[in-house]
Order: C-alpha cells, then structure tokens, then sequence
C-alpha cells in the first residue's frame, strides 16, 4: 500500500541484505524483523509513484499480509524496475477460441485443493483419465511434478508456498489460453492465492475443487510418511501441523471423500460436469 494506492504485491528476488552496523551487503534468502534489505517488488496492477529521494510520501510503501492483514514491512521505492516500459502485449492472430474450437472443448481449469494425503493425486488422476477416453485434450500439474523443475529453487515456508502457486497459476493460464482443460492438484493452503489463481483466468474457466479429508485420516494414510516426520518435529512449515490450511467456503465442488473410493468420487466429479456442461 502506498500514499497513493494499494495493490496485491509479491516479493520477486531479495537482493541482499544491510548489515545496520556496517552497511555491508549480505546474502540473505530472507528477513527476519527489524532487518533492513534491498528487494524487487512485483505489483498486481501499476501503481503511481515517485523515488523517495524526490517525494517521500509518494515513494514510500507498507506489505500487508494478505492472510493476518498485519503489516509486514514497510520500504523505500529506489525506482521502477525499468521493465515494464519495455515489453507490450504482442498481438496475436491464433486465439484461445480458435485452439479449443479445433480440440472441440471448453478450456477449464479444476483446482483441486485439499491437505497432503487427503486423495487430490489419486482423484486427479483417475479425473484425467476420464476425461482423455472421452476425447479431451487435459493436462495435470501436479504439486510433487511441478518441484521437481520449474519451482525446484522454493522451499515450503509460507513465502515459498505463495510463490509456489503464483507461478504454477501462471502456467495454467498459458494452458487454458492454449485450449487444454488443465487439473491443478495442489495443497494450495491459502485462500488468498487461490482466489489470486481465479482472478487470473477468464469468467467461469475455473473450477475450485476441495478434496476435503480431515487432519485425522489424512494422518492415518500417511502415504509419504511426512505426517509422522511433521508430527514429531522432523519437518518444519507442514500443512496441518505447524502451517495452516485454510478450507474453501464456497468451492465449485466439494469432495468428502470418508467411506468413499477414488471411482466413487470421480463419477461423482463427471456427474456434475456433465450437469453443468463444462469442458
């Protein structure tokens, strides 16, 4: 938030670190209170400014954390990242309508959010599987898959995990824009950044499935053997344990899946598709 206006914001790369002391630059992956660092900032939308060596009303900034809505820091803007005057949206002849024309589907995204364990790869899987008998074109970005390479650098404290889905949202975008139906399995812990997902696609492209297994059984199946790590302190910034998971209140689909099987719910998942005729 500035003098003259808000926007969400993400902070992009950390430069270094200020040692008050001396003034020495450090390298530093992160800020703990009262530390004093050099970063880029990427905003939602363009916000008016001038460097706070000119103006320091106009060019000077707090974060407000989306989940607590606590202020988190406050900054100086040096200057813009010289970027955005630079690149323009190419225009392009082939279209979204046009790619999912010549597939003969609707481009969709479903968001399968739920704890570690409660069946969101199980279900996804099986979802996909469905849907490419039927001649869809679909595609699975799957949380472990995604680690594995292009966030293969975030680790799981919580600025890591809004990272996490900030660039994977990004690349489900490119697939809905490509014409494919894309099924994200995530555990995507909070609201904040799935509704920033949202936002992110076209009116009614997404779909926010909630896996809902409870702490309990999710913690019993224990597919990974991280619950019992978590549980006695092996694992730090765990889902469920000693990281939140904040439930969806008004999902597209809510899967409770106790007493159920994975084909259980998948038929049930095609069920109201079906109903609703998407994808």
């Amino acid at each position: 938030r500035t003098e003259t206006d808000q926007t969400s914001a993400t902070v992009t790369d950390l430069k270094y670190r200020i040692n008050v002391n001396d003034f020495a630059h450090e390298a530093a992956k992160s800020l703990e209170m009262n530390e004093v660092g050099i970063c880029n900032i990427s905003t939602r939308t363009p916000i008016a400014f001038d460097p706070f060596a000119e103006n320091r009303t106009t060019g000077a900034f707090i974060l407000i954390d989306r989940i607590s809505n606590a202020t988190v820091g406050a900054g100086m803007i040096l200057h813009s990242l010289r970027r955005a005057e630079n690149i323009h949206w190419q225009s392009l002849d082939v279209g979204k309508r046009v790619r999912a024309d010549m597939k003969n589907q609707r481009p969709a995204v479903f968001w399968f959010t739920g704890l570690s364990g409660s069946g969101k790869s199980t279900i996804a899987n099986l979802f996909e599987k469905k849907l490419f008998a039927t001649g869809r074109h679909t595609y699975i970005l799957d949380g472990d898959n995604v680690r594995h390479g292009l966030n293969r650098d975030l680790g799981f404290t919580d600025a890591d995990r809004v990272e996490n889905i900030r660039r994977v949202a990004e690349v489900a975008r490119l697939m809905a824009d490509a014409g494919l139906i894309v099924i994200v399995s995530f555990i995507s812990p909070f609201s904040a950044e799935r509704r920033m997902a949202r936002e992110l696609m076209a009116d009614g492209e997404f779909v926010e499935v909630f896996v809902d297994t409870p702490f309990e059984e999710c913690a019993r199946r224990d597919p990974k053997g991280l619950y019992a790590r978590a549980l006695n302190g092996e694992i730090k910034n765990f889902t469920g344990v000693d990281s939140p998971y904040e439930a969806p209140e008004t999902p597209e689909i809510h899967l409770q899946t106790l007493g159920k099987s994975a084909e259980e719910i998948v038929d049930a998942l095609e069920h109201w598709l079906n109903e609703r005729d998407i994808a």
